[in-house]
């Protein structure tokens, strides 16, 4: 299974997988699945075929930062909320993994168990991470749930994508 190390520019197929998933569905226009800080970021993704199904990054959330940022890097982004237990440095170093997602072909097979695993594994080991956070779509929370995230605050809707909850995981 693929993972990058930081500095690495994803490829055109990489950010297919990733729009066709995440941000088609929503009626977003391309260029919404990229990210500003996707070259600073861990990447893993999962190649079937020779084709990209299953994509997921990390990225270090600076220190003097709670997490809050845009949703993409396009005009007219919603604001995702701070993650409050970054108020406390016991947590940190810290990650935040978004941008999970696999093809609904490809689903069910473990895919994104896999990236998951190698973006804790890889955030642990090059960056240092004690913990990671995310802002999880309603229904991806029961597989966040099952790969040992818990939720850590109450319900809230970004705009234009829908109800999420933030979760957590120690993984360092």
């Amino acid at each position: 299974m693929p993972v990058s190390k930081l500095g690495w520019a994803p490829t055109q197929e990489y950010y297919d997988c990733r729009y066709k998933v995440l941000r088609e569905p929503l009626g977003f226009e391309r260029g919404a699945e990229i990210l500003s800080d996707d070259i600073d970021a861990i990447h893993a993704w999962i190649l079937d075929d020779g084709q990209t199904v299953a994509v997921g990054r990390a990225h270090l959330i600076p220190e003097d930062s709670d997490g809050s940022q845009a949703d993409h890097a396009g005009p007219g982004a919603a604001l995702c909320p701070a993650f409050g237990p970054l108020s406390s440095n016991e947590f940190r170093p810290a990650i935040q993994i978004r941008q999970m997602g696999t093809l609904a072909s490809h689903r069910r097979k473990g895919y994104a168990a896999e990236v998951l695993r190698l973006l804790e594994e890889n955030s642990k080991s090059i960056l240092g991470a004690k913990a990671g956070f995310l802002q999880a779509r309603e229904l991806a929370i029961p597989f966040y749930e099952s790969q040992g995230w818990e939720i850590i605050d109450e319900p809230y809707d970004i705009a234009g994508i829908g109800p999420h909850r933030s979760m957590m995981k120690r993984i360092g």
